[in-house]
């Protein structure tokens, strides 16, 4: 029993050595780093001195230190970023719906500022920014070389003065100016109306009003149909949306879920990791739905497109979307200022990241440029190749039709009328409309 106790004794000795000699070089190399960052620390005191005693002009050190935050920040990622008391105090007003501006949410790429989307309605909306489009200049200045929140305050301004940016476009040749007079912007976050027995939700942001919006309007069609029976579907159109508030895309998810995750996310460390799951009930009854979608649609809406996607609730019809697959903390400083860090990815419920790759749709439908209008119609708008025999001065009547086959097909013939002004007008949209046609005849509906 003795040597037992000693052999162990001593194997526990020899491990205790073991661990000493394995933890002293960690240690060593932590002791290092640390010694780099004070010095690297001290090295930014140096430097803040010198500047603010012998740079050519007086200095604000409130600003220099703002400046040097912020660049920290944006170092890390496109989306992290330091904001000041306004802009944390505008950042939160935007999210209930309601602020002044021109009304794009925009990023940075290569150096100037890419509109990710303009928001339905709104100055840059009317002005004809579309997303994609890349401001160069803005009243003549260049943004180049600016940060991100530079170029922003470039742009903000007076409700009702005008500002003129530079605006670079695939497909076309060389820069264009576009004339936008700034105006205070309300944001309806949910526009619904039915369009040939589809539904029609347009979802142009997730703030604070969206899933309201969102129950309130399909309710509110569903009435005017007569009831979930008269109606072929829903469409929920993404289109240029740009995201919002996370708690939102859950809530607009789960609305037409009945079960099974929505999102995940997944921080630095994996305990910091939330999963969200779909509660029972769906607005829609089990009604077929499209989703729209294109290079516009961001973060929130990448969140409700793959969550449908994933769970086979939804076609996703349109374009590829933005990409935007990470979640950002607002966290408030000291001096009323606050800090938006990037602090984790969100997955769909198929584990798959979406993170500068974006949602693909299951149908590719892009949206056509409108084609001028031709020339060759007649006084009536008709053009002479689609007139019919029933279009003939003095043509016969049908004699082998009651006259409620008649009213079927006047009927038949105006939804086809309709239908055809859709697609001109919108063709993403008209496609959709189609598939809930398609899925409900398939479905035995009439």
């Amino acid at each position: 029993m003795k040597k037992f106790l000693m052999a162990a004794g001593a194997g526990t000795l020899a491990g205790a050595i073991v661990t000493t000699q394995i933890a002293a070089p960690l240690m060593a190399q932590e002791t290092q780093r640390n010694s780099n960052v004070y010095e690297q620390l001290d090295l930014f005191g140096d430097i803040f001195e010198r500047i603010r005693a012998q740079y050519v002009e007086e200095v604000n050190e409130g600003d220099l230190i703002e400046a040097a935050i912020n660049g920290m920040l944006t170092s890390l990622d496109p989306h992290s970023s330091y904001l000041p008391p306004e802009d944390a105090e505008d950042m939160q007003v935007q999210t209930r719906g309601e602020f002044g501006g021109l009304g794009i949410e925009v990023t940075q790429e290569e150096g100037f500022v890419k509109v990710v989307s303009p928001i339905d309605g709104t100055p840059a909306y009317n002005a004809g920014v579309e997303a994609g489009d890349y401001i160069t200049h803005v009243d003549g200045e260049s943004v180049l070389g600016l940060n991100l929140d530079e170029a922003v305050d470039m742009m903000r301004g007076p409700v009702g003065s005008e500002i003129v940016i530079t605006v670079v476009r695939e497909g076309e040749a060389e820069p264009f100016d576009l004339s936008i007079i700034r105006d205070t912007i309300k944001v309806t976050a949910v526009r619904a109306r039915t369009e040939q027995k589809a539904v029609v939700l347009r979802v142009s942001a997730f703030s604070d009003q969206t899933y309201q919006n969102l129950e309130d309007g399909l309710a509110e069609e569903i009435e005017k149909a007569g009831g979930i029976d008269k109606i072929n579907g829903i469409v929920i159109d993404l289109r240029n949306n740009p995201g919002g508030l996370l708690n939102q895309a859950i809530k607009v998810s789960d609305a037409f879920l009945e079960k099974g995750e929505i999102v995940s996310t997944r921080g630095r460390e994996p305990q910091d990791g939330e999963r969200f799951n779909a509660t029972p009930g769906d607005l829609a009854q089990g009604k077929p739905i499209v989703v729209l979608i294109n290079g516009g649609s961001a973060s929130a809406s990448e969140i409700v497109a793959g969550a449908l996607q994933d769970h086979n609730r939804a076609v996703v019809v349109g374009t590829k979307s933005f990409g935007k697959g990470s979640v950002q903390t607002v966290m408030p400083l000291r001096g009323d200022g606050a800090m938006r860090l990037t602090t984790s990815r969100y997955y769909t419920p198929s584990g798959r990241s979406i993170q500068a790759l974006g949602v693909s749709p299951d149908i590719l439908v892009a949206q056509p440029r409108r084609a001028p209008e031709s020339e060759d119609e007649t006084e009536d708008g008709v053009p002479p190749l689609l007139r019919s025999e029933a279009d003939l001065r003095g043509s016969l009547d049908n004699d082998s039709l009651t006259e409620d086959e008649i009213q079927h097909i006047e009927e038949t013939r105006e939804r086809a009328e309709q239908s055809a002004k859709l697609r001109e007008e919108d063709y993403q949209l008209a496609y959709a409309v189609d598939i809930l046609k398609g899925l409900t005849t398939l479905n035995g509906a009439k």
